[in-house]
C-alpha cells in the first residue's frame, strides 16, 4: 500500500466499528460475576500504568539537546548550512500579521540560504492588504495567495508552494509563532548532528498568565514534550504538532508531500514519516510560542478537530501500522497510546451508561485513576523543567490537580468525535484557531 495513494476511505464505518467494540469492551465487564467483574481494568491499569511510567521515567532534561551550543557560531557550520524554505499557512490572520513578518525577518539565518514564504489561504479580512503593503516594504517575504475554497486546507496551502521552493529543509510555522531568532540554527544543528528526518520545537503558551484554561494548556503542551520525548526515549514513537517543525524536504516527497485528506496535516505527517522509518526528535529548547485559546468553547472547537484527525489516521493507515514496517516495541508504543488516549475515553463513557442503567458502579475506575495519576506525574516533571520561553506554571498539588482535571475533557470530546464520525460523512474543512494577538 503505497503512503500517497492513502486517501482516507471508509472512515465511517471504520469509526461505527470502532464504537462498536467499544461498547462491547464497555458492557463486557458487567456480564462477570461480581468477584471478576474488576480483573480487565486492573489488567490494563497494571500494564498500561507501567508502560507509562516508563514513559515519563525515561525522559531526561538533557535527551535530544545539541551538547555543543557554541557549534553555532562556528565559520564552518555556518558555510555548509543547507537551504530552509519557511513556510506559513496563514487565513484570516490580521490580528498576528504584522508580528508575524517581524518574527521571520529576525531569524537568524544567512540571507543567502532562507527563503520566507506566507501563504494566504483565502483570507476574507485584511490579511491580504497588510501582506501587499509588508511585501512592499520587505523585499525578502514572498507571497502565494490562493483563492477561497481552494481545498486541501493546510495541507494543500503548504503543497501549493512546494514547487516554487527548493529548500533542502522546511520549517513549517503558525502565523501566531514567537520564536527566538537563534531558533532555525540550533534546529538544523540538531538534525544534522543526530541524523534526524525533523525536528519538532516544543511548544509553549506566550499567554499563559491570561486565565486557568491558558495556564493549563501551557501545562498540557510541557507534559506532551515529557510523554514525547520519553516514549522516544523507549524506542517508541515521537510526532510532529504542527507549528515549529523543521523537516527534510527528501523525506517528504518520498511520504508524498502534504495529505490533503485529512485535517490535521501534522499528525498524518508523523504516521508517514513512522512508516517510512524517518525519525522525528522533540527539542526541548527554545520552544515555538503562540497562544492559547481563550475560552471554553474555542477550546472544545479545537480539541474536535484533533481528535478527529487524531482517529482518522488510525483509520487510513491502520493496515501498515501492523505490518513489518514497524518494529515490535513501536506496534506496542502505538497501541498503548492509542489505548489511553482514544479507547479508554470511550470505553469509560459506555462503562458509565451501562452503570446507571443497571444502578452498579462503574468498573473501570482503576485504569482511568492510573491514566490521570501518569499524567499528573507528567504535569509534574514537564513544568519542572528549566524553559528558555515563557514561564511554565509552578508544578505545585493546586496547579497539578487542576491540570489533571482539566484533562477530563478529553472524556467528552472523544466520544462525541467518534459519535459524529459514526452517524455523518465529513466534510474537509480546514477550521483554523483564531489568533487574538495576544
Amino acid at each position: 500500500m503505497a503512503l500517497a495513494k492513502i486517501s482516507g476511505e471508509n472512515r465511517r464505518i471504520k469509526s461505527i466499528l470502532f464504537l462498536i467494540c467499544c461498547a462491547l469492551a464497555g458492557i463486557f465487564p458487567h456480564l462477570m460475576a461480581p468477584s471478576k467483574n474488576l480483573f480487565p481494568s486492573i489488567t490494563l491499569a497494571v500494564l498500561l500504568g507501567g508502560y507509562g511510567l516508563r514513559v515519563v521515567l525515561r525522559d531526561r532534561r538533557d535527551n535530544y539537546q545539541l551538547q555543543n551550543e557554541y557549534l553555532i557560531k562556528e565559520e564552518k557550520f555556518v558555510e555548509t548550512l543547507p537551504k530552509v524554505d519557511v513556510l506559513v499557512a496563514a487565513r484570516d490572520e490580521e490580528n498576528v500579521i504584522e508580528r508575524l513578518v517581524s518574527r521571520l525577518l529576525s531569524i537568524e539565518y544567512p540571507e543567502e540560504k532562507i527563503s520566507l514564504w506566507i501563504i494566504d489561504d483565502g483570507s476574507q479580512d485584511r490579511t491580504p492588504d497588510l501582506l501587499k503593503k509588508l511585501r512592499t516594504s520587505f523585499s525578502r517575504i514572498n507571497v502565494l495567495s490562493r483563492p477561497l475554497m481552494s481545498g486541501g486546507g493546510k495541507s494543500g496551502a503548504l503543497n501549493s508552494v512546494l514547487n516554487k521552493t527548493d529548500g533542502e529543509w522546511l520549517f513549517i510555522l503558525d502565523a501566531d509563532a514567537q520564536l527566538q531568532s537563534n531558533v532555525l540554527l540550533r534546529a538544523i544543528a540538531l538534525a544534522l548532528h543526530g541524523g534526524w528526518s525533523a525536528v519538532q520545537l516544543r511548544k509553549s503558551v506566550v499567554n499563559c498568565e491570561l486565565n486557568q484554561i491558558a495556564s493549563y494548556q501551557a501545562m498540557e503542551m510541557a507534559m506532551d514534550a515529557v510523554i514525547q520525548r520519553g516514549r522516544l526515549a523507549s524506542g517508541g514513537v515521537s510526532e510532529l504538532r504542527g507549528n515549529g517543525q523543521l523537516i527534510n524536504r527528501k523525506v517528504l516527497e518520498c511520504c508524498g508531500g502534504f495529505n490533503e485528506q485529512t485535517i490535521t496535516d501534522d499528525l498524518d505527517l508523523s504516521f508517514r514519516f513512522l512508516l517510512t522509518r524517518s525519525p522525528i526528535v522533540i527539542m526541548w529548547d527554545p520552544p515555538i510560542q503562540e497562544e492559547a485559546v481563550e475560552s471554553l468553547s474555542a477550546l472544545f472547537r479545537q480539541r474536535k478537530r484533533w481528535a478527529e484527525g487524531g482517529l482518522q489516521r488510525f483509520f487510513d493507515y491502520w493496515p501498515l501500522l501492523i505490518s513489518n514496517r514497524l518494529s515490535k516495541f513501536k506496534k506496542i508504543d502505538l497501541s498503548c497510546f492509542f489505548l489511553l488516549q482514544y479507547v479508554l475515553p470511550v470505553v469509560s463513557l459506555i462503562d458509565l451508561i451501562v452503570s446507571i442503567i443497571l444502578f452498579e458502579t462503574p468498573l473501570y475506575w482503576p485504569l482511568s485513576i492510573v491514566a490521570f495519576g501518569i499524567s499528573s506525574l507528567a504535569f509534574w516533571k514537564g513544568c519542572s523543567q528549566n524553559s528558555e520561553g515563557p514561564r511554565l506554571p509552578s508544578p505545585n498539588f493546586i496547579n497539578i490537580l487542576g491540570a489533571t482535571i482539566y484533562l477530563a475533557h478529553w472524556f467528552i470530546v472523544i466520544p462525541f468525535i467518534v459519535v459524529k464520525m459514526s452517524l455523518f460523512r465529513k466534510t474537509l474543512i480546514w477550521e483554523k484557531t483564531d489568533h487574538i494577538g495576544s
